[in-house]
């Protein structure tokens, strides 16, 4: 018995052993990785982690020796264009670069994210090449295929259609909804051509005590097209035109045209981290109306102009976004809209993130309010525009982490959080 007692008490004392040099093991391996600051909002972090396993992402952006920031931006083909911010900190202080990765429509999910990955090793090897972790890499070369030069039968043209519908019903309640849409898009490095066309249809029945039945319709229609031309890094000009109907609204028939000239302060070639855009419209528009307006008008004619000031930045401590736009009529200049939209995200120090948004509308230019005004029924139910000075909207969240610096591990059980 007392043989057997000093057998298992040493099995117990190797595993231990074992298990020690084991988790010594890891802790060198998290020692010497690479610290680095993921920062996407859009990606699959879970999948990174697994398939980017030799780096240790922090929780901290001030503790990574490399941020990586990650933004993204439509291409012409409606596919996207990630651009991959690779930011050195620390020892690794000014030792920038920056790398592309460009989806189609028709990459899936699995495909997008291992496009991404792939990059995410290629763009850190300049880095984990530096540390005791690169006598554990590996490199790889896979001879590729001689591809073919194809010619674009579609000369960068693409288009896209959608059709989508919706149905609630309960006891006292009934919804449904159909839309379609369709758009066809050309874009180059000198011209955007945008056309775009759009209906929806939506119904929404009320039952009160089975005695009662409140119908609501709604029902939009719309065409728009765009084109504009570059005139270099900062400059570019173009125009817009549309028509539309919208019960909502008074319109049974808005056609608009408006020429546009746009300066932006920041090189386009630097979109995906700044812009400062300063767009000016002037134009044409011609509205017939499904009811008599308030100024007692069934159709009009009305020549106005605008303009908007946009600005957007992404950086290391976080980002912002902000429009303002203001817009009137040359016939009447008290009849205008000024509005301001805008939102801010901030990484104030190490765990603490503020964010805050919202937006306002000083608004004096409703012309299509219908005359006599609008019944309970139409108020209630949001089917007719009712007249307002302003409107105005904000948001705000304040969030603070604390604990490890480490975020690699992954566990998917339960389908919750990390």
């Amino acid at each position: 018995m007392k043989q057997t007692l000093i057998f298992i008490l040493q099995l117990v004392l190797i595993k231990f052993a074992f298990a020690q040099e084991t988790n010594e093991k890891i802790d060198t391996l998290r020692r010497d990785a690479l610290k680095v600051f993921f920062d996407c909002k859009f990606c699959d972090e879970d999948y990174i982690r697994r398939e980017v396993s030799f780096i240790n992402y922090v929780r901290d952006r001030k503790e990574a020796q490399v941020h990586l920031m990650i933004t993204s931006q439509r291409t012409a083909s409606r596919g996207t264009e990630y651009t991959f911010h690779f930011l050195g900190q620390n020892e690794f202080k000014s030792q920038n670069d920056t790398l592309k990765y460009v989806s189609s429509t028709d990459n899936t999910r699995e495909e997008i994210r291992k496009g991404q990955t792939d990059l995410m090793k290629l763009g850190l090897m300049r880095y984990v090449a530096k540390t005791p972790l690169a006598n554990h890499i590996q490199i790889r070369f896979n001879q590729p295929e001689k591809e073919e030069i194809v010619e674009d039968k579609w000369r960068s043209w693409v288009f896209r259609t959608r059709l989508s519908g919706s149905l609630n019903e309960e006891k006292s309640y009934k919804y449904h909804n159909l839309s379609g849409s369709f758009s066809a898009s050309k874009v180059t490095p000198e011209w955007k051509w945008n056309f775009n066309t759009y209906y929806s249809y939506s119904e929404s029945k009320f039952d009160i005590n089975g005695d009662t039945t409140y119908t609501s319709e709604r029902k939009n229609k719309s065409f728009s097209s765009l084109g504009v031309k570059s005139l270099g890094e900062h400059w570019s000009m173009g125009g817009m035109l549309g028509v539309s109907s919208s019960i909502y609204r008074n319109y049974k028939l808005r056609f608009y045209f408006r020429p546009a000239i746009e300066y932006n302060i920041f090189p386009y070639s630097e979109s995906t981290r700044k812009q400062l855009r300063i767009l000016y419209t002037a134009g044409y528009a011609c509205n017939h109306y499904e009811d008599t307006t308030i100024y007692d008008k069934v159709k009009e004619s009305l020549y106005g102009h605008g303009i908007d000031i946009s600005l957007q930045v992404t950086q290391k401590w976080g980002s912002i976004y902000a429009s303002l736009e203001w817009l009137n009529y040359f016939h009447d200049w008290s009849k205008n809209n000024l509005s301001l939209f805008g939102s801010i995200n901030i990484r104030i120090t190490k765990g603490l993130e503020f964010n805050i948004g919202g937006g306002a509308s000083l608004i004096h230019d409703q012309l299509s309010l219908v005359k006599g005004g609008s019944t309970k029924e139409e108020i209630l139910l949001r089917r007719r525009e009712i007249e307002t000075q302003y409107s105005f909207s904000t948001r705000f969240s304040i969030t603070y982490t604390f604990g490890s610096i480490y975020s690699n591990i992954v566990n998917p059980r339960f389908g919750g959080d990390r």
